[in-house]
């Protein structure tokens, strides 16, 4: 028996082309407030992104790869921004971007895949949960006329759950006639299990038909915002960046890396207009790279890392971290940034203020059986 998920992706590829960003995930509650999670997959090398200029080590250890301090954004006596960060740089000073140091999720290995899978379910290890946080996020949120869409290929491990997800991706079949979608409708019409579903499939084909598919950066921060900024619009958001692996030529690389993710947040927040003011955005990835640069010009698989918070709805203009330090005897595992602060306690305190949520129903339900950080309040403007 064809189910509402199936009947509507076979709706869709019967309607023509979804014109959206092929990476990027919706859900739709009813609030006011946004939030954007979006994930670096393939391990962010968070020393170089948020650089630690004023450590001792940190130039010893990166050689050729070390950011030069003249060249960075200076954000304190401590810290800078990666020159290619520019617009984040702005948010820093105007107060609507934090930056989080020396973070890491349960995950204590190095394999990207059981990385992922532990950020994205929020689990202790990998596979022991079925469905993602940001799914059970939605869960605790109040419904709306609409479920999650999830306009990619396959629904991204964070949106899996209970919460009803339907997976649209882009089809290079011809555009159905405007007659033939008329007929179908009247085939429907007086049927009580298809007429819903097919006239929802319609809906939601003329909602997003005129945003573009592209796989410019800037281009899907835009997709993202045209959506939700419209008042029947989704209120969540996930967008999927990949190439963050940077194991050899990492200075042209990241530096093409963080341009494309900083233009991404420009557009992001020059589509919201207005509405910037009531948006979260999480950048986040699955661990960090190691502390000393190896020998092809790039590092490797590490542990802590650096978490982005952007956003009109962000108490910013800090840098929040416990520093180890990157002396010898501060590595962990005498290679990696030691992980000091828990993302997992980080992800439920923005989620939990950004919505108005219980904070240890919150961390029960998208992290069970991981503490809340007690320190980790006042992140967002309620």
């Amino acid at each position: 028996m064809t189910n509402r998920r199936d009947f509507l992706r076979l709706a869709a590829i019967g309607a023509g082309s979804m014109l959206v960003a092929p990476r990027i995930v919706f859900a739709n509650v009813a609030t006011d407030r946004r939030f954007v999670f979006i994930i670096q997959r393939g391990a962010a090398d968070g020393l170089n992104i948020v650089v630690p200029y004023a450590d001792p080590a940190y130039a010893q250890l990166r050689g050729k790869l070390a950011i030069d301090a003249a060249d960075a954004i200076k954000l304190d006596g401590t810290f800078a921004l990666h020159p290619s960060l520019t617009n984040m740089g702005s948010l820093y000073t105007s107060q609507q971007a934090l930056f989080v140091h020396a973070v890491a999720s349960p995950y204590r290995e190095r394999s990207h895949f059981d990385g992922q899978n532990v950020l994205e379910t929020g689990g202790l290890s990998p596979y022991q949960i079925k469905d993602g946080w940001l799914n059970r996020l939605v869960t605790l949120l109040p419904k709306s006329a609409d479920k999650a869409i999830a306009f990619a290929p396959t629904i991204p491990a964070a949106l899996r759950g209970s919460a009803e997800v339907t997976s649209y991706a882009p089809s290079n079949l011809p555009e159905a006639p405007d007659d033939l979608l008329l007929r179908v409708a009247q085939l429907y019409d007086k049927d009580q299990q298809f007429h819903p579903v097919w006239s929802a499939a319609m809906e939601a084909r003329g909602f997003f038909k005129d945003l573009e598919t592209r796989q410019n950066p800037a281009t899907a921060g835009k997709t993202a915002a045209e959506a939700l900024v419209r008042a029947d619009g989704p209120r969540i958001a996930m967008i999927e960046t990949s190439g963050w692996d940077t194991h050899s030529g990492q200075d042209n690389r990241l530096a093409n890396q963080l341009k494309a993710l900083d233009s991404m947040i420009a557009a992001l927040r020059d589509g919201l207009g207005d509405i910037w003011a009531q948006t979260t955005v999480l950048v986040a990835t699955e661990f960090g790279r190691t502390a000393a640069a190896n020998g092809t010009g790039g590092t490797d698989h590490g542990t802590a890392t650096t978490a982005l918070v952007l956003g009109g709805a962000v108490k910013g203009g800090r840098i929040l971290t416990d520093w180890p330090g990157l002396s010898p005897n501060a590595l962990y595992e005498n290679r990696d940034l030691k992980p000091t602060m828990d993302l997992d306690a980080l992800i439920t305190a923005i989620a939990a203020e950004t919505f108005g949520l219980d904070t240890e129903h919150t961390m029960k339900t998208l992290f069970p059986g991981r503490p809340i950080d007690r320190s980790l309040h006042g992140l967002i403007i309620t």
